[in-house]
């Protein structure tokens, strides 16, 4: 019978120990989170402050962002692709206050949020008391809009 108590007793403290970890994973993950996106949102921030100073944009066929991009992967590897240097501009652009951003959004999720061009659709899902966000969910939202929009025009 003792050793059943003591058996318990430990699992009670292998399991405490198991709570304390996982909750302290879980905050570091966030932090790190925290931290990337508003970093992001800096080089975002640190693009647009330059092609205003500079007069040069990032529009299409500018080659600003394929130079930064490279630039980036050479000194710091993957992660600054075109597309996701882009993406930290158009961040910035969407958010100009860094208060403004939703402080349990992912960097994927902000990537995804970005794709909606309707600030009302973004809203609702920067709110993300539904779920994860997935590309159907923007899908859907973009044709409730569209549909809204061309009810609206007739």
């Amino acid at each position: 019978m003792k050793n059943i108590t003591m058996s318990k007793t430990y699992q009670n403290l292998l399991d405490s120990i198991d709570n304390l970890l996982n909750e302290a994973r879980q905050k570091t993950y966030q932090q790190i989170n925290t931290i990337l996106t508003k970093t992001y949102w800096e080089i975002g921030r640190h693009i647009v402050v330059y092609e205003q100073e500079s007069r040069e944009k990032a529009v299409y066929g500018s080659h600003l962002l394929d130079r930064l991009s490279n630039d980036l992967k050479t000194r710091y590897g993957k992660g600054f692709s075109r597309r996701n240097v882009l993406n930290m501009r158009n961040f910035y652009l969407t958010y100009q206050k860094w208060q403004a951003v939703p402080a349990i959004l992912s960097w994927t999720h902000i990537v995804l949020l970005l794709s909606i061009e309707e600030d009302m659709a973004r809203s609702f899902y920067e709110n993300l008391k539904l779920g994860t966000i997935n590309h159907q969910d923007i899908g859907q939202m973009n044709l409730y809009l569209n549909y809204f929009k061309k009810e609206e025009m007739t």
